[in-house]
């Protein structure tokens, strides 16, 4: 789900579109669950992934990248400049949840 590489993280995510609120809510599958208020058009759903994950981490934006799954609900990010514990803690993931 959370795994190092040497920029940072990369986290497997899985997305929905259109929900009433964003937020990361929980793990399902493997990866964790962000819910997305934007539509999966134009790159509106991306868009809002790489907000809610930098806010949820606290990094800045320009550290999140989608590294595949720009068209897809499950997606890889990766996200530089913070370590797996550090990210795991900030996403509300139980500790077994990390690298």
């Amino acid at each position: 789900m959370i795994e190092t590489d040497a920029q940072g993280i990369v986290i497997s995510i899985r997305v929905i579109p259109r929900a009433s609120t964003s937020g990361v809510a929980g793990t399902r599958d493997g990866a964790v669950l962000v819910r997305l208020n934007a539509p999966p058009v134009e790159g509106a759903a991306n868009t809002e992934l790489v907000e809610v994950i930098a806010k949820a981490l606290r990094v800045p934006k320009r550290a999140v990248t989608i590294l595949s799954g720009e068209r897809n609900r499950a997606k890889r990010v990766q996200v530089a400049g913070i370590d797996a514990a550090t990210a795991t803690a900030r996403l509300g993931l139980s500790p077994g949840h990390g690298a």
